[in-house]
């Protein structure tokens, strides 16, 4: 199987231009582009031991001042035998992570009963695909055959937009469209822009390329990676919503004995979703009241924020009106529904428009605020709000810069805090969160639980702690590389779960061999003396692969494309087998 150069072809009437002539064994295609601006791209140069890397750009004409969708370079599969597989990478925390047969497979967004509102949670373009037989993977994909080879394929950055790699049948075969996605962003007349550079490697294991890869997307997006180890305690998974400041303070006396550096109050605190520094009346307390009662216990205090959400009741929303992304009628954009959290309109969110002036001083002055009453760790929850299609202030922007300026507004204001993305586009946030959640939230059940209503075409994003090991294996290599990973928390509680003995093990020894962080979500009064050291075994292990990672040694998911979904992951001493339909495991 390789990627071959055959023609530059363009829409009619724009230009392309290739600096240099194409080399090697993979070169491009053609160009493809949605709308008219013309378009200008050059060759720059091979990494030695990083494969080709492309440098493209795109320039808009004098009389530009249109939307571009997206700018694609067109790679043909040839020479390929038997079946041909993707790795299908997610776009934020919760998209799953599989291995896809082309021809075979289907794009989630094809199912019956798919949700625009859920396609554009999981997904850059929340559009349906047109080809039935296309694949799509975000960010970066690796392809393989039967022959052996496999080919790695990737954006090494997305702050500037997000790139999108969609297997399709072309006219002589299957092709590989690299796709950076600019969600309808107006290019200014004589315009250009520089896209993320795309790198293809190959001649090594589907391993080594994904960390050959993920080492130069660190380096360009000057990733953090430095932060401690990070053990801890969060609300979310015995109390949910309903979380009090008495559970909290049942906790915090309960864990004087427990090795926690963290205490992190979730979802359930705040008066409104936007309202974040108001606390509703479970919470007697004001949010430095709190802080300040973690910090005597001697931990850190953390605290969960949706910072790019609003409810329509909030203050923040009734106070702001022009702060709101809108739909093309001019009414407020809906960017996230939850029907728990009320808000005047059943569960339905408004996204708050990060390409506002006012916005993100209000995003910088709210971390601030926080970091000064006593929250070192900031949890950034459901953060792929930004990305929607809509009518926003700033009409330039690409989805990916909208999610980064609400990001980088926050860190200018928590300054050194531990800020974790989660329901984060994970492309968009590297060197600006130190840790990210690499998969969808655990459940105190193995597969999905029966009350939960799956969503066409998502189901492997749904709560189960199964479907959290299928991407903590599959994005283990990110691990130190492009921040600190986070599985998600460990279920410990012998009471009020469905988990058995055997699956609570499984996956508090897949956070263990992960290196990634551990913390705990349970009320620890539920925690017997065998969860206590199932949970020091975990971090045992866990320091060891966290401390391999930094020295380079990241754990990997061993034969990745050999299945649908992983079966083990290892790290330097350690290899975790996984049966994930019975959530039983083999540690060697």
């Amino acid at each position: 199987m390789r990627l071959v150069f055959d023609r530059i072809e363009l829409a009619d009437g724009h230009r392309a231009a290739l600096d240099g002539s194409p080399g090697g064994e993979y070169a491009i295609d053609r160009f493809v582009v949605g709308v008219a601006p013309s378009i200008a791209a050059a060759h720059l140069f091979d990494r030695s031991g990083e494969g080709h890397c492309w440098s493209w750009s795109i320039a808009a004409d004098a009389a530009s001042g249109q939307r571009l969708r997206s700018v694609a370079i067109v790679l043909r599969v040839v020479d390929g035998r038997g079946p041909l597989r993707m790795f299908r990478h997610g776009y934020q925390s919760w998209s799953p992570c599989d291995v896809a047969v082309f021809g075979i497979d289907r794009d989630p967004s094809l199912a019956d009963g798919s949700l625009e509102l859920v396609r554009g949670v999981h997904q850059a373009d929340q559009r349906v695909v047109t080809d039935r037989d296309e694949l799509r993977s975000e960010w970066l994909t690796v392809l393989a055959d039967d022959s052996g080879s496999t080919v790695l394929v990737g954006f090494d950055g997305g702050d500037r937009h997000d790139g999108t790699l969609r297997l399709r049948n072309g006219a002589a075969g299957p092709e590989l469209w690299c796709e950076a996605f600019l969600g309808d962003a107006v290019l200014a007349a004589g315009e250009e822009r520089h896209l993320h550079d795309l790198v293809i490697a190959t001649g090594a294991t589907t391993e080594n390329l994904l960390a050959g890869w993920a080492n130069h997307a660190g380096r360009v997006g000057g990733a953090r990676v430095d932060a401690d180890y990070q053990v801890g305690w969060c609300s979310w998974y015995h109390y949910f919503h309903d979380v009090t400041e008495a559970d909290l303070d049942h906790n915090l006396a309960l864990a004087d004995s427990w090795p926690f550096d963290v205490f992190q109050l979730d979802d359930g605190y705040q008066s409104a979703i936007g309202d974040w520094l108001i606390t509703n009346d479970k919470f007697p307390s004001d949010v430095g009241a709190i802080a300040d009662r973690i910090a005597a216990a001697g931990r850190i205090p953390g605290i969960w924020i949706a910072p790019f959400l609003a409810a329509p009741d909030s203050r923040v929303a009734i106070e702001h009106p022009d702060w709101l992304a809108t739909f093309a009628d001019g009414s407020p954009l809906i960017t996230m529904f939850n029907p728990p959290w009320g808000g005047g309109m059943g569960g339905f969110m408004y996204g708050l428009d990060t390409t506002h002036p006012e916005v993100i001083e209000h995003l910088e002055r709210l971390s601030r605020t926080l970091v000064d009453v006593g929250f070192d760790y900031l949890k950034l929850d459901f953060t792929f709000s930004p990305a929607y299609d809509g009518l926003w202030h700033d009409s330039s922007q690409t989805p990916a810069q909208r999610v980064r300026a609400g990001y980088d507004a926050i860190r200018r204001g928590a300054g050194d805090a531990f800020l974790l993305g989660c329901g984060s586009p994970l492309s968009n946030v590297v060197g600006v969160i130190d840790g990210n959640r690499i998969g969808p939230d655990v459940a105190p059940s193995w597969p999905i639980e029966a009350k939960t209503e799956p969503l066409a075409g998502y189901r492997g994003s749904q709560p189960s702690t199964r479907n959290a090991w299928f991407n903590t294996a599959a994005r283990s290599f990110m691990h130190r590389r492009l921040w600190l990973n986070d599985p998600d928390c460990l279920m410990l509680r012998n009471a009020e779960t469905e988990l058995t003995a055997e699956q609570m093990r499984t996956w508090a020894l897949a956070v263990g061999v992960s290196g990634g962080m551990a913390l705990v979500s349970d009320d620890l009064a539920l925690v017997d003396a065998q969860g206590r050291a199932l949970l020091d075994e975990a971090i045992t292990l866990g320091r060891a692969a966290d401390d391999a990672a930094r020295s380079g040694n990241v754990p990997t998911s061993p034969h990745l494309l050999a299945a649908a979904t992983p079966s083990t992951i290892a790290s330097v001493d350690q290899r975790l087998r996984v049966d994930a339909d019975e959530g039983s495991s083999i540690l060697d």
